[in-house]
């Protein structure tokens, strides 16, 4: 009986909105419709509507005309929407602080929970209106939370007990007047404390603007941080200190992190029915949805005190630049010599000397004589972990600097990550088997060699990584270059082998910001060539970074006319404060447009729980859309193709031979090529002297970035030697397309 009298009531409810909405709601319903999603460009504009109201008054729902001025950062409700103009709000909230939840009892109610503890238990006409009204007040709310920790000036820390102690008691005080006072009175309460300009609880108003715009600007500020080699050392010791408690609070995240994670673990094993306590019971959800959300607060919090001692750390030292550089210890050794990039200690350089990237020894697009060249006694392989847990605390306070999603384009990370070569050596080493990608050209249809690309592509990878080890490459310095080439046997149908076949390559850095590396494949005699220009754009993902591979490789056939165009996959370094291992995740389409055939890749991410690591599937289809190879396996261990005759091969790219490549000694290399550039920092690595390797590695960056000052204030572009460029892209300047 109780049940079909809640049942009457809430269908009289709906005939009343209904009704409300055709008259006055029609109002509401045209000022609140734009149901665009949070990150639009109408963030920044007022938002107002009709909704319903729980009142305590009435004890039940009202109508009530809500207004959101994102500027001020307030929600306000009147009565009718024409008290607007007449009357002061009946109620007003500060969203900075405040939660938004929308309820899992219906598509409609919501409630507004604010830091004041006032709460708002609303509902929307409809389920899109509910989602519109959330995304708006979380944006709001996400924009104000941001601008406080920017704007609001640090406590002062001094270090006498005295005021230390006074401080506490301040802050004791003021907790317990917030827990002991309810209502009108704890309103009063912070009324009174929002004067002190210490401890504010009334949210700084900003300046208006386009939340968009000014999120920006908060992801600019945040990746300013404190270096500056003109700093006096009681400010650097200062800075230490102050970092100090923000680096051990991460290092408590990340093992409550752990904890959870086992508990969760744990959790999963349980029985999913049939024993007392199971994996699906209410209380169990709720324990993993819980602590997950307390880490997640947690993780916010942090970095919006990163935030607050960044604006803090700006009144002591600016960074040059604008980019993020870590300081390692300097050491007294000075090594004197010759000007040269690659030398990276000198007593006096002329202007000249001082921006060498101007200027390459070799010459632009000078001749490389290959015969000169000599076979890498063994492929290139760092599989050892180095100093990582030597070196935890400095990776925690560079942490505890960055924001989750920030952009580390700018970073300068510490020398021990580093792993012994050049990003232009890493990607000639994915060609570790040329054999697979001149046997592309001897296919005899499009289907066959659409299946050779996609076999070359899915096992080039594992070359280029050896071990699981996640270590960084050298960014290349702009004009660097690197050249090697492979000598490939021509086998005939009974495998004996023909004359050799020269693959070569040219690498080149073709800009600083962003960071493109240009490079080129030829064959002249198997008539193949492939040109690329790749930037890297990365990510901190709080426990990982995340690198995406941004650019397109194109592959000629120059005797079948065809162009295969696709992608790299985005790579990510996983538990980088333990032991630091790299996965690939990403969709990549190779496409033959002159063919119309086409391959679709998968390379998956190990999921939370459970997975396989390194899991990759891929597909083939003709012009018709018809499936005609399909494949999976991991790309570094097993990979098995499936044809559509029925005909199936399985690759262990383990097992695959490797060839050498050949690269002429360093003492034949001009200055800017990769490994005569890179020397000094290579073979202090190799002798374990970080310091060493971090002095020689930052004059070479220091070099860079005054020759880009130099070329922005004379208005030059960097002169390029090899490659130029085209539209969006980076063209070899002697493709073996374009020769006659």
């Amino acid at each position: 009986m109780e049940n079909s009298s809640k049942s009457k009531g809430r269908k009289s409810w709906l005939r009343k909105s209904h009704g409300a909405s055709k008259s006055s709601g029609n109002i509401a319903v045209r000022s609140a419709t734009p149901r665009k999603s949070s990150d639009s460009t109408d963030d920044g504009q007022p938002l107002e509507g009709l909704l319903y109201k729980y009142t305590n008054v009435m004890k039940g729902w009202q109508y009530r005309w809500f207004t959101l001025d994102p500027e001020s950062g307030r929600l306000d409700y009147f009565e009718k929407e024409e008290h607007k103009r007449l009357q002061r709000p009946r109620g007003s909230i500060h969203l900075a602080g405040a939660v938004m939840s929308p309820s899992d009892e219906d598509s409609q109610t919501f409630t507004v929970n604010a830091a004041n503890g006032e709460i708002y238990k609303l509902k929307a006409f409809d389920a899109k209106e509910r989602q519109h009204w959330v995304n708006r007040l979380r944006a709001t709310a996400e924009h104000h939370n941001d601008n406080i920790a920017m704007c609001a000036p640090p406590i002062l820390r001094d270090s006498r007990s005295t005021s230390q102690h006074a401080n506490k008691k301040s802050l004791s005080g003021s907790s317990d007047s917030l827990q002991s006072n309810t209502g009108p009175a704890a309103k009063e309460a912070l009324r009174d404390r929002s004067t002190s300009p210490t401890l504010s609880s009334e949210p700084m108003k900003t300046p208006k603007s386009n939340l968009n715009k000014s999120s920006v600007t908060r992801a600019d500020r945040s990746s300013v941080v404190i270096t500056k080699r003109s700093q006096h050392k009681l400010s650097s010791i200062s800075l230490d200190r102050d970092s100090a408690p923000l680096a051990n609070a991460r290092g408590m995240i990340v093992d409550a992190h752990t904890e959870q994670m086992l508990m969760a673990g744990k959790i999963e094993e349980l029985p999913n029915s049939g024993g007392d306590i199971t994996a699906l019971d209410k209380e169990m959800l709720l324990l993993k949805a819980t602590s997950n959300a307390t880490l997640v607060c947690l993780e916010q919090c942090l970095s919006m005190l990163q935030q607050q001692q960044a604006a803090a750390n700006q009144s002591i030292g600016s960074q040059v630049d604008g980019s993020i550089e870590w300081l390692d210890p300097k050491f007294s050794s000075v090594n004197h010599g010759p000007v040269s990039p690659a030398e990276s200690f000198v007593s006096a350089a002329s202007v000249a000397d001082t921006f060498a990237p101007l200027v390459d020894s070799t010459g632009k697009g000078a001749h490389i004589n290959h015969e000169e060249e000599v076979q890498d006694e063994q492929e290139y392989s760092d599989t050892e972990l180095g100093a990582v847990e030597e070196h935890k605390s400095i990776i925690l306070h560079l942490l505890s600097q960055l924001k989750l999603g920030m952009d580390l384009t700018k970073v300068v990370l510490p020398t021990f990550i580093l792993e012994k070569r050049s990003l232009l050596e890493l990607f000639a080493d994915c060609m570790a088997h040329p054999d697979i990608f001149l046997r592309i050209t001897e296919a005899s249809d499009p289907e066959a060699r659409m299946h050779a690309v996609l076999e070359w592509y899915l096992t080039s990878f594992h070359a280029g990584r050896k071990g699981s080890i996640a270590k960084k490459p050298y960014n290349p310095i702009i004009g660097e270059t690197f050249h090697c080439s492979w000598n490939i046997p021509k086998t005939t149908s009974n495998g004996e082998s023909q004359e050799l076949r020269k693959l070569f390559y040219c690498a080149e850095q073709v800009s600083h910001h962003p960071p493109i590396s240009a490079f080129y494949f030829e064959c002249p005699e198997s008539k193949v060539c492939m040109n690329a220009s790749i930037w890297t754009k990365s990510k901190f993902m709080g426990m990982s970074i995340g690198v995406v591979m941004v650019g397109k490789l194109k592959l000629k056939l120059l005797e079948f006319d065809e162009e295969y165009e696709f992608s790299l996959p985005s790579a990510y370094a996983r538990s980088i404060l333990t032991v630091p291992w790299v996965e690939l995740g990403d969709r990549v389409t190779i496409n033959c447009f002159n063919t119309n055939y086409s391959s679709s890749v998968i390379f998956h991410t190990k999921p939370f729980y459970g997975g396989k690591l390194h899991k990759v599937n891929a597909e083939v289809k003709n012009p018709s859309g018809d499936v005609t190879c399909r494949v999976s396996g991991t790309w570094n261990d097993i990979l098995e193709f499936n044809y559509a005759d029925g005909s199936s091969k399985e690759i262990d790219t383990k097992q695959l031979k490797t060839c050498c490549k050949w690269v002429r000694p360093i003492a034949s290399q001009g200055e800017f090529e990769s490994r005569k550039l890179w020397t000094n920092v290579t073979e202090a690595l190799k002798n374990g002297n970080i310091e060493e390797a971090t002095q020689h590695k930052r004059f070479l960056e220091e070099n860079q970035r005054r020759g880009e000052r130099h070329r922005k204030e004379t208005n030059t572009a960097f002169p390029t030697k090899y490659f130029h460029k085209k539209d969006d892209s980076w063209l070899y300047n002697e493709m073996l397309s374009d020769l006659p």
